[in-house]
């Protein structure tokens, strides 16, 4: 490696386990928070464009249980690859640049092999399972047209999702920026041309985002097979390395199952809102939209203090690393403190932004009335699983995520709603799972159990090396 790459690997390195936290800690951040801003503005662009110039029908077609489902298949994927990013971190921290090679090719081949299975699997399967989720007759088939064409993007979304995560795991947040930005702009762009200029419809917002994947994922690709560093991809290496794929999966499954959990109790969900009618879907569906604001910023909190848990772990910084966490609330509370303010005040234009029925934005607001001020209830479980995954130890978060959040939330759904079946009733299972939950995560952190397993895991590992 060249006496310049080794400086910028340095560089990014410090970035991390060196310096003022806060500081970094907002530097890091904040381009994560604009990708996943970016991200979400796909999907928000479509269902702006195809709510106001093709209808309310169609604006549940491409959010509602399309979404659920879609996110319900990507979200395993993600889970399962945020073990890449932790075990990529912790070597890269600890500047074993042989194992970051390894883990890197070993990544990028479960990304392709993922992808493929997926891509095949949704085009056959997904539509049935509109049908098992009560989708409305008016919305099917506009539905199903969307899903279809939305799984020809699988592979490259997974492919960008896989890249941008190692990117992000040896410190660098702001390319996966910078590429996201470029796709978003054209997914508004083919927005625009094929839905309202070539009166494609639904169809043509799925092309449109598929399309905008695949510049996502080519820039990230050659980005990576382009860099001096430790972690250059080189595709003629992509295969399976044993150990690095057991590790993989070892971090991973447990985030990936707790995504699949966190999916099918929100197929569930839908399946209630389903009940109530198009107009409730569609007002689900935009409240979705602007939900999204506040998870991409939890979310970029989340993947900030992983990087930075996981960099610092691996350096054998544990103060720091724990410091980190402590700044790391804060900034997330305050936050979320603010945000919920505004999407309070800014509801009914938000909202308007999506559809201009007037019932719809009735139940829309109805719903950011009763949801947003609970947002609170859940940064301890973002904040505290991403620190604790940061250092390999994800099975009892899991497990505490699925009971917690998952296993109470159905049980709320199977036993209580029946006795009051409106819409308040179902959704006021999301801030009682939540703040349960999060009690569950606060009383096992301060424990320090995974902590002291993390430490053992390393020098088993250490000793058997």
């Amino acid at each position: 490696m060249s006496e310049r790459a080794d400086k910028k690997e340095l560089s990014y390195n410090n970035s991390i386990t060196e310096g003022v936290i806060w500081k970094q800690l907002l530097a890091f951040f904040f381009p994560i928070l604009l990708g996943t801003f970016f991200q979400q503005l796909y999907n928000t662009a479509d269902a702006i464009i195809v709510g106001k110039f093709v209808g309310k029908e169609s604006l549940a077609a491409v959010g509602g249980a399309t979404g659920t489902i879609i996110n319900l298949l990507v979200g395993f994927f993600v889970g399962l690859s945020s073990g890449a990013s932790v075990i990529i971190a912790q070597y890269f921290g600890a500047r074993k640049n042989q194992d970051v090679s390894k883990a890197v090719h070993t990544a990028a081949a479960l990304a392709i092999a993922a992808g493929l299975f997926m891509t095949v699997f949704s085009i056959l399967c997904l539509p049935y399972f509109l049908t098992w989720m009560g989708t409305p007759p008016e919305i099917m088939r506009p539905a199903t047209t969307y899903i279809r064409i939305f799984s020809l993007g699988m592979l490259p979304s997974l492919i960008y999702n896989i890249g941008s995560g190692i990117l992000r795991a040896i410190g660098d947040s702001r390319r996966p920026l910078f590429f996201l930005i470029c796709s978003c702009m054209m997914n508004i762009l083919l927005d625009v041309l094929l839905v309202v200029g070539l009166d494609m419809g639904v169809a043509g917002a799925a092309l449109a985002t598929i399309l905008s994947q695949l510049t996502s994922a080519v820039l990230v690709v050659v980005t990576l097979m382009r860099s001096p560093m430790n972690y250059q991809l080189f595709p003629k290496k992509i295969r399976f390395h044993g150990e690095m794929l057991r590790g993989i999966v070892r971090i991973g499954l447990p985030a990936g199952l707790q995504s699949v959990m966190y999916s099918i109790s929100n197929v569930i969900i839908q399946s209630g809102v389903n009940s109530f009618g198009t107009d409730t879907m569609a007002a689900w569906t935009a409240y979705g939209k602007i939900d999204g604001l506040f998870w991409m910023t939890i979310n970029a909190f989340g993947i900030a203090i992983t990087t930075f848990s996981g960099q610092n772990f691996g350096a054998g910084k544990y103060d720091r690393m724990r410091q980190s966490v402590r700044t790391c609330l804060k900034m997330a509370f305050a936050t979320t403190i603010v945000l919920s303010g505004v999407l309070l005040l800014g509801g009914g234009f938000l909202l308007k932004m999506f559809t201009d029925d007037a019932n719809v934005v009735k139940i829309g607001l109805s719903i950011i009335r009763l949801l947003v001020p609970t947002y609170f209830t859940f940064v301890c479980i973002e904040v505290l699983s991403g620190a604790v995954r940061g250092t390999g130890d994800t099975l009892v978060p899991t497990i505490m995520t699925l009971t917690g959040v998952c296993l109470m939330r159905v049980l709320w759904l199977f036993f209580v709603v029946p006795h009051n079946r409106t819409l308040p009733m179902v959704l006021v299972s999301y801030p009682l799972t939540w703040a349960l939950t999060s009690v569950l995560f606060i009383v096992y952190y301060l424990s320090g159990s995974w902590f002291r397993r993390a430490l053992k895991r390393r020098e088993a590992a250490e000793e058997a090396a």
